[in-house]
């Protein structure tokens, strides 16, 4: 079949390298072979990483743009390619994530027959994604791929969704990309700075929250010293552990699920909120209770770049839409003629006694084991997760020691850990990259050990076991107590280290806390995609808590 010299499906190839993506992650599928074929002549310039499954795919993708800042791009195929893919994008959207997943899909003139796997994308992933469209003029290809960028890097950040005709993908593409997208950004007015600084002037119990993404390296560590040098405590979002150094004397710990007693009443009794990029949702406020808002009406300065997310919730005292860099940035240079530094140094002795290790009844002390992390690892270590209880000891007992070295889904996804590290991997194969999964959450994307040994993406997987869905379990026990009102959730695992080598991986087994630095140890060294089979006891549900102790509640 003869076809245009340039067709759209290389067009949205032109426009990907012309924007500096070096990697795609996809299951392949017929409904898109046309863009397939055009990757090909870019190998050069792009990677394709073909996944095992799609939603492995998306949260690679996800991972992608959480770490670099660029969207990351994800192609699978129409109908139940696109559906398993939906969580990473519903990820991206609730981490604020630049992702754009194209989807294959039916031809035009098929539309609307019920065709072989025909969905309706915009409709579906209409409430998930910032914006959810289909190319149907292929001459437009290259202007709604560069909208697509704009979309998900602007403001907050999140995922664009593109379904890709079949039909259309052989078609004369129309003009070629002329220059890379550059996002609109915006940036704080001077007045607004320097109401500021005078209200902070004012303020006799501050409490600095940052979140969100998009954030520079510059920026961090502007705002970081800033507040180190006035002594302003800082505490971090659900999941944003890593914007600042743990290490700072100044910081007070994380608002997230099984946040510090003693920061959240630092929290509440502050009289001032200076929340930077976080939105302040159900998990950092610990389901909207932190806050009344008569509360925040007259403490909370809320800036956030999506200006749809200010007064969401909170009425706030003064509010901006703002980049999150360029708003720390202007603010890292007010001097508010004061400092606060005995109350730095409290929050921060609450926040390391509160991430010193604790005792467990089990022969595995997980508290033990994540600080042996932090000891052992270099600084630059990326660490993931998915979901579930075992993150809990990971959260509270790994101290971060730089930025853009976290990646955990703030949806709460389970199967986003593994992928995660893959994808991390492939971007940094010279650092030290550890996911820490749950039994329950690997092997949501365990199959994904395939992906890392076809690729030689050389991540270490330590397997938390403890034969159970931990969080519901915790629940479960907590509402609905005793052994014989266990259902749902005890789980019947494969040994892992076998699952491993059958795939060609390094498997270890390690059953008490002693052990574990070896194995770990002997994991890193490896050479190749490795697994910690790490058996712990259900009995230690989650830190200071006992599945005992809760049935005797």
């Amino acid at each position: 079949m003869t076809q245009p010299a340039h067709t759209a499906a290389r067009r949205i190839v032109d426009t990907l390298v012309m924007n500096g993506i070096d990697r795609v992650f996809c299951v392949p599928g017929e409904s898109y072979l046309a863009v397939l074929d055009a990757l090909a002549d870019v190998r050069d310039k792009i990677q394709v990483i073909a996944c095992r499954h799609e939603a492995g795919a998306a949260n690679m993708a996800e991972a992608y743009g959480k770490l670099t800042g660029k969207p990351g791009v994800c192609m699978v195929t129409r109908g139940p390619g696109a559906t398993h893919a939906a969580i990473g994008v519903h990820t991206a959207h609730q981490d604020s994530t630049p992702m754009i997943l194209f989807v294959g899909q039916i031809a035009l003139t098929d539309r609307g027959r019920g065709a072989f796997q025909e969905v309706d994308y915009r409709e579906v992933f209409g409430g998930l994604a910032k914006w959810a469209t289909e190319i149907e003029s292929p001459e437009r290809t290259v202007e709604v791929v560069e909208r697509a960028f704009a979309t998900a890097l602007q403001g907050r950040m999140g995922p664009v969704v593109i379904a890709l005709p079949e039909d259309i993908l052989h078609a004369d593409g129309g003009p070629a990309p002329i220059r890379p997208v550059t996002p609109a950004k915006a940036a704080l007015d001077p007045a607004f700075v320097e109401a500021v600084r005078a209200r902070l002037a004012r303020a006799e119990r501050p409490l600095l929250v940052l979140g969100g993404s998009g954030w520079s390296e510059e920026a961090t560590t502007a705002i970081g010293d800033w507040a180190e040098r006035i002594g302003l405590p800082v505490s971090l979002s659900f999941r944003r552990k890593d914007l600042l150094s743990n290490a700072r004397p100044n910081y007070a710990g994380d608002l997230g699920l099984g946040c510090n007693p003693k920061l959240t009443a630092r929290a509440k009794s502050a009289d001032l909120i200076l929340a930077i990029g976080a939105r302040l949702g159900e998990n950092p406020t610990q389901g909207y209770t932190l806050f009344t808002r008569e509360q925040t009406a007259e403490r909370l300065i809320h800036i956030h770049p999506g200006a749809e997310e200010l007064g969401r919730v909170w009425t706030p005292l003064m509010s901006a839409t703002a980049d999150n860099s360029l708003a720390a940035l202007a603010l890292s240079s007010i001097d508010p003629g004061r400092d606060w530094q005995d109350q730095a140094a409290a929050a921060h002795a609450d926040y390391q006694a509160f991430s010193t290790p604790v005792p467990v009844t089990g022969a595995v002390n997980m508290s033990d084991c994540m600080a042996h992390l932090g000891e052992v690892l270099p600084p630059t270590a990326i660490v993931t997760n998915g979901a579930g209880n075992f993150a809990a000891w990971l959260h509270r007992f790994y101290r971060h020691r730089a930025c853009r070295t976290q990646l955990a889904p703030t949806s709460g996804a389970m199967g986003y850990g593994y992928p995660a590290a893959l994808a991390a991997k492939s971007v940094h194969p010279d650092r030290d990259v550890i996911c820490i999964a749950g039994d329950g959450d690997y092997l949501m994307t365990g199959q994904e050990i395939a992906t890392a040994v076809q690729y030689g993406i050389n991540v270490v997987v330590v397997v938390v076991d403890n034969g159970t869905f931990g969080t519901i379990r915790m629940h479960q026990e907590g509402h609905y107590p005793g052994a014989e009102r266990v259902i749902a959730t005890d789980l019947k695992n494969p040994d892992f280290v076998k699952y491993a080598e059958a795939f060609g991986a390094f498997g270890v087994r390690c059953e008490t806390t002693e052990a574990f630095p070896a194995a770990l140890a002997a994991a890193r060294n490896a050479g190749r995609p490795a697994l910690v089979h790490l058996l712990t006891s259900a009995e230690d549900i989650a830190p200071n808590r006992t599945i005992t102790g809760l049935r005797s509640k």
